[in-house]
């Protein structure tokens, strides 16, 4: 979770918005920025090691790209799913689906 809120925070316009939702035999818990979207060719790119997209580059100087790879790998340990979703309001923002079993 830390990866994925300071990553939320540091690509953020100015909000992050995190939600928790319990499925059956899940829980789901998506975290939302008001960034710039990820485009759909980038959303599995970004989970490989040291990977830092173009607007990444210019807009921060912090971060190695490996946040994500890290939070992706902890999340499959743990038997669940870590993915860069369509955020579902209008293209804006990026925002990230953990579903862990629950």
């Amino acid at each position: 979770m830390r990866n994925l809120l300071d990553n939320a925070a540091r690509h953020a316009d100015t909000q992050v918005t995190v939600t928790l939702d319990a499925r059956p035999g899940w829980v789901e818990c998506t975290v939302h920025n008001d960034g710039d979207p990820i485009a759909a060719a980038d959303r599995e790119r970004i989970f490989e090691r040291f990977t830092r997209l173009d607007e990444a580059r210019a807009r921060d100087t912090g971060g190695s790209g490996l946040g994500l790879a890290i939070a992706r790998d902890i999340a499959h340990h743990h038997r669940g799913t870590l993915t860069a979703t369509a955020t579902g309001r209008g293209g804006q923002g990026a925002a990230f689906l953990l579903r862990l079993p629950g």
